[in-house]
């Protein structure tokens, strides 16, 4: 099925990185990832709108389900990720866990431990690099990896992202390994080595789970590997960024300029990385 042009503008206008990057996949995975981003990118749309929508994220719910069961919604953004996930073999767990964290969004405003944090981190985005692996026809053995990736590129967002989540009386990141009373730049501010210390405990994790994530590269094919390893490229400079100056993230939402996707990507296509092996576990 090809996506059209509502799946294109859906995930367009809420990932600008992944997005700009993925317009390097061949035509027919390139149309798969749209698929797919169309369908989370609503789901989540409906848990970060101000007023939340909690009844038409229900509906959407049942919506899914039915149509997995065999009963069409009529709705191209549901139609088309079941049709999706039927041809790719997506596991239906991996949607539930998805849907799962979502609601969580609907009810649960703060994430005082890690093992919290790792609980919504799984559906919201690790499972979303399982669902990339199918895409791209990778083995099972890139799927911790490919779980990896996803992780580490939340963290980001997470960090990215927390005077916007602030907004929303949000905080995602395990807020309870800190002595910090929530996220405010007030707060922040009032005990900035804390901040500091905080925001580099989880830039380090970042950076780890990065580091596993990149050991998987060897088993995406080249002509995948460059929007993946781009994307991933520009997560380490927003850390980079964010690294250099923590406050920052109260200033403005870090994000690199499609000049410098696109470069990248141009350096991607010169140096790859490695080709895939022929077996093994990453």
């Amino acid at each position: 099925m090809r996506s059209t042009e509502l799946h294109r503008q859906v995930f367009r206008s809420g990932s600008k990185t992944y997005f700009n990057s993925s317009i390097f996949f061949p035509p027919d995975v390139r149309d798969d990832v749209y698929l797919l981003y169309g369908f989370v990118r609503v789901a989540d749309n409906y848990v970060d709108s101000i007023p939340q929508q909690p009844d038409e994220f229900e509906q959407f719910v049942a919506r899914y389900r039915s149509a997995l069961d065999g009963t069409p919604s009529g709705e191209v953004i549901i139609d088309s990720f079941v049709e999706l996930s039927n041809r790719r073999s997506f596991d239906p767990a991996w949607t539930e866990a998805f849907l799962n964290s979502m609601d969580l969004d609907l009810h649960k405003n703060v994430h005082r431990t890690l093992e919290e944090t790792l609980e919504y981190v799984y559906g919201s985005a690790e499972v979303i690099g399982l669902y990339m692996s199918r895409i791209m026809g990778l083995p099972e053995a890139a799927d911790h990896a490919a779980r990896m990736l996803g992780r580490s590129m939340q963290v980001i967002n997470f960090i990215r992202d927390i005077a916007e989540d602030n907004e929303l009386g949000r905080i995602y990141l395990p807020i309870g390994e800190s002595s910090l009373s929530d996220l405010r730049e007030a707060t922040a501010r009032a005990d900035a080595q804390e901040f500091r210390r905080f925001l580099s405990t989880n830039l380090e994790r970042y950076r780890g789970w990065q580091a596993e994530a990149e050991r998987g590269y060897a088993y995406i094919p080249r002509r995948y590997r460059v929007p993946i390893k781009t994307a991933a490229d520009m997560y380490n400079w927003t850390a980079s960024q964010i690294e250099s100056d923590p406050f920052v993230v109260y200033d403005r939402k870090v994000k690199p300029t499609r000049a410098r996707i696109f470069a990248r990507v141009m350096r991607n296509f010169i140096a790859p990385g490695p080709e895939a092996p022929t077996g093994g576990r990453v």
